[in-house]
């Protein structure tokens, strides 16, 4: 018998949450099946079995989080043989790593926490190879799993503040749980268990009693890590905002006439896309809003290249996937770009790498016909621009009050980093390009 354990799928993140079991107990498995899938705080992503077996049992359930290393599922390997087809006789005299470098030292602590990108987790349900990495381990004599029960007369209450904060988001009673912790203590498994059991088992959405006045909703994946990544940022990076307001008649005229080419059809071109276009160029000529403090080494670091975040409201959070190198495309290739991204982030198939390595952000909040924002910076990231809804107003032109397509931009900037005329050089430079959208021309 062998247990394979959580593996860690590249993302530097300590644990995850078993969405979905595809296989069950006595099921047999092919190599390369796929056997469940996981949530981490940036992706879904699909683990698939690197053996052939038969299902022995399931050591987690859906909803619960899982350290990295932990085992989540014991399976019987199918007699493996040589080429010739003699049966190979494995050991069982002693734990034996077929796969990987086995257990972590210090197993079933938390790693330390490495930054995330803003919004979390990317929402990548793709099958990653765990050939190399996942260990499997021989468990032919192993320790009885005694499940944890909620036991009322023994209950001690015994838990750490970080599994009491667990508790009340959840709704546990700790008073009535004995834990399986040392000495009795509540342990976050205990809990999650408890909250499990109190929700049937259902998927991680809103519980609440029939005509209750409230619900509870677990803190958990995307929705968490954007938390913490903003209170890290809001509380780090001294935040500076200037917002601009800009007649883009001129600008939106032009998407007119882009979208009547043949050459866009089908391109999805909008203001963000010139908005888009307009950073880049812009950041050429003010640098130090494309950078980040680095704080180990202390220094400020530069970026020549510009991968930029696209803000995108998904069921479950808002994410930040970026165009990698966005400077260096052309306005279709931007357009196709940040459709691609928006789209899979939606349709939860973004890859981590894209919620990775982002240098600056634009987050559109005129789709939902606010005119503005005070946008919040992404760790890692200098700059951040909210792009308001395009309305029609009154506007003076050349002394007379004409109707005008008009929108307001809002600038954050890490002011340890950027300086106040650095930052309104940017955001100015920007505005320009909107209202004269030949302006680009000349700056390219």
């Amino acid at each position: 018998m062998f247990e394979f354990r959580l593996p860690d799928v590249g993302e530097g993140l300590e644990e995850a949450e078993i969405v979905e079991w595809k296989v069950s107990v006595g099921q047999q498995i092919a190599v390369n099946q796929v056997v469940v899938e996981i949530e981490t705080a940036k992706s879904l992503v699909e683990l698939p079995s690197p053996f052939a077996g038969t299902v022995l049992e399931l050591l987690s359930s859906v909803g619960q989080a899982v350290l990295v290393g932990t085992p989540i599922i014991r399976i019987r390997l199918d007699e493996p043989r040589t080429a010739d087809g003699k049966a190979v006789e494995l050991s069982s005299e002693r734990t034996e790593i077929l796969v990987g470098s086995g257990p972590r030292s210090g197993e079933g602590r938390r790693r330390a926490h490495t930054s995330r990108s803003y919004g979390g987790v990317a929402t990548s349900a793709q099958a990653i190879d765990v050939s190399a990495s996942p260990p499997l381990v021989d468990v032919s004599a192993p320790t009885p799993r005694t499940p944890f029960v909620p036991d009322t007369n023994g209950a001690t209450g015994l838990a750490k503040p970080p599994v009491r904060k667990l508790a009340r988001e959840l709704g546990v009673d700790l008073a009535a749980l004995f834990g399986s912790g040392p000495g009795g203590s509540v342990t976050r498994e205990d809990v999650r268990a408890v909250a499990w059991q109190v929700s049937d088992g259902s998927a991680p959405a809103e519980r609440s009693a029939a005509g209750s006045r409230e619900s509870r909703t677990p803190i958990r994946g995307v929705r968490r890590a954007t938390a913490e990544a903003m209170v890290a940022s809001a509380f780090t990076a001294p935040h500076v905002t200037e917002f601009v307001t800009v007649d883009v008649t001129a600008s939106m005229q032009l998407l007119g006439r882009l979208r009547a080419q043949p050459e866009f059809a089908g391109i999805r071109l909008s203001p963000l896309t010139l908005l888009a276009r307009a950073m880049c160029v812009a950041a050429r000529r003010t640098p130090q809003v494309n950078s980040f403090w680095d704080i180990h080494a202390q220094q400020i670091v530069t970026k020549h290249y510009v991968n930029l975040g696209i803000a995108a409201a998904t069921d479950r959070g808002l994410l930040l996937p970026n165009v990698k190198d966005a400077d260096q495309l052309s306005l279709k290739e931007l357009a196709q770009a940040i459709a691609e991204v928006v789209d899979a982030a939606r349709a939860g198939r973004t890859e981590p790498a894209q919620m990775t390595g982002g240098t600056m952000s634009i987050t559109n909040i005129g789709v939902f016909g606010i005119e503005t924002g005070t946008p919040i910076l992404p760790p890692g990231e200098s700059t951040i621009v909210c792009l308001g809804a395009v309305v029609g107003r009154p506007w003076v032109v050349a002394g007379e009050i004409v109707a005008r397509q008009v929108t307001t931009l809002g600038l954050s900037f890490d002011h340890r980093l950027v300086d106040g005329a650095q930052g309104s050089r940017f955001l100015a430079d920007i505005a320009l390009m909107l209202q004269e959208p030949a302006q680009v021309m000349a700056w390219a």
